[in-house]
């Protein structure tokens, strides 16, 4: 296994070897910088552990750099950090760690090399390279990490219970690099998280969704999200998404398990796009089935209105995992609410007034809607998949012909309050609405098109309707 640098990055250990060398700070690159290189993935991030201050090593490795970084400085923790070229460098004290049983948050003092190795959370992320003058370049491995490296394992330096227990984020960590690196989780490992995963209630929502985001951005979420079902920490965090797991059978009737069904969709999905917020609608979509299930012994198992349950559950699930509340949330909203719409239009004789309606609700994001339908497409008879796949495709069609013909996607209709309120002389009202829905539904059922004069006489039409004059005749 070899530790790949790049030339400008050569030269940055060489100045903080010097630094360190002259403020006699033994210095060393610890982690997930010295992981990825020896994985030969890209790196942005480098972590710096000196035996002595971090920040005046930082300032020192600063003063030899051009141009010269801004330092910025966290006193508390004794660290600093500095950014040049691509690069983001942290500088940190080596130190020792000890926790409460009921905090995240260590008591934190210096310590050694080795003592700072012990506190990491994997053996892969205990590595490091000396950047000492007697040993320079050499890997310092303590828990044989260049092995699990090679083996493609995730494994604890020290016994796994204690790792989790005193930061128990780990948990969520070992289940992000599994997935995102393709390691299996030693089995010890694995097993203490499953032990001890209600120890993940005392980590903010925010740290544990930046884990959790990380997942969904994998290649293949549904290996992550399986672990976390599996090992309990989803029904801690996300019991919306795990209620969904299980398959009811009555009268010899079943449903498709609905927790499996959405990790297909998710892992279709992620084949076409690395959008995180279409992956959430992805995650998302049938999170009300369980809800709505309904048995009727002629039908079997039915959903009806999952998807419009689904969308109002969505801003609740985004405020307790601390997801942001705005557009992004509200564009999930809308898929969620719509995933069912193109499959209606897939039936013969469709209207051009029903592929109006669904131009006009979803807007710009109309495609990622089409992404996420064929990404529901979880059959496992290749028929039903290329029949599927082939009405989609018409649907797609169908939606190009109307939308180069109406011009409704973002569409506002060509009359607005202000011109109904100047033309009848009245001020905000009932009316006013009325005339603005009806000329909205006129334009999308095709009855008026979509120009500002036909629309004008329309709105004389329905105002006369209403008892409404014309101002100023």
């Amino acid at each position: 296994m070899v530790f790949n640098i790049e030339p400008h990055e050569r030269k940055i250990f060489e100045l903080i070897s010097k630094a360190a060398t002259e403020l006699g700070f033994p210095a060393y690159v610890v982690g997930g910088y010295v992981r990825d290189r020896l994985l030969a993935r890209p790196s942005k991030d480098m972590d710096i552990v000196c035996v002595g201050s971090g920040i005046d090593l930082a300032r020192a490795v600063a003063g030899r750099l051009r141009p010269i970084p801004r330092v910025t400085v966290f006193k508390r923790f004794g660290t600093a950090m500095l950014k040049h070229r691509d690069m983001e460098i942290e500088f940190v004290g080596a130190r020792k760690e000890s926790y409460r049983s009921d905090s995240r948050k260590p008591t934190v003092e210096e310590g050694t090399l080795e003592e700072d190795q012990n506190r990491r959370d994997f053996t892969i992320n205990a590595l490091a390279v000396s950047l000492n003058e007697h040993d320079y370049g050499s890997i310092i491995d303590p828990f044989n990490g260049l092995e699990h490296l090679e083996a493609k394992l995730i494994k604890t330096p020290l016994e796994p219970g204690k790792t989790f227990s005193d930061d128990p984020l780990r948990m969520m960590r070992a289940i992000r690099f599994s997935t995102q690196l393709g390691f299996t989780i030693d089995p010890e490992t694995l097993s203490a998280i499953e032990q001890y995963h209600s120890r993940i209630s005392i980590v903010s929502k925010e740290r544990i969704t930046t884990e959790l985001n990380k997942i969904i951005l994998t290649d293949k979420p549904s290996i992550g999200f399986k672990h976390l079902f599996d090992t309990g920490l989803l029904q801690k965090f996300f019991p919306e998404m795990a209620a969904l797991q299980g398959v009811e059978v009555r009268n010899g009737k079943a449903h498709k398990d609905n927790f499996y069904h959405t990790l297909e969709v998710l892992d279709n999905l992620c084949v076409k796009t690395d959008k995180l917020w279409l992956r959430w609608s992805a995650i998302l979509h049938d999170i009300a089935k369980p809800p709505t299930k309904r048995f009727h012994p002629q039908h079997g198992w039915t959903f009806h209105g999952h998807e419009a349950l689904g969308a109002s559950m969505v801003p609740r699930i985004f405020k307790k995992l601390r997801l942001p509340l705005d557009h992004k949330m509200k564009y999930v909203q809308k898929l969620v609410r719509l995933h069912l719409r193109p499959i209606s239009l897939t039936k013969e004789n469709i209207t051009d007034s029903a592929i109006r309606r669904l131009l006009f609700e979803a807007g710009d994001d109309i495609d990622d809607l089409m992404q996420l339908c064929e990404a529901d497409i979880t059959s496992k008879n290749p028929k039903k998949v290329k029949r599927y796949l082939e009405n989609y495709e018409m649907v797609r069609e169908r939606l190009q012909e109307v939308e180069e013909k109406d011009h409704l996607r973002n569409w506002q209709p060509p009359i607005s309050g202000e011109t109904i309120m100047e033309t009848f002389g009245i001020a905000p009202s009932r009316e006013v609405g009325i005339i603005k829905n009806a000329i909205r539904e006129a334009i999308l059922d095709g009855d008026v098109s979509n120009n500002y004069d036909e629309a004008y006489q329309f709105m004389l039409n329905k105002g006369a309707e209403l008892g409404l004059t014309v101002a100023n005749q």
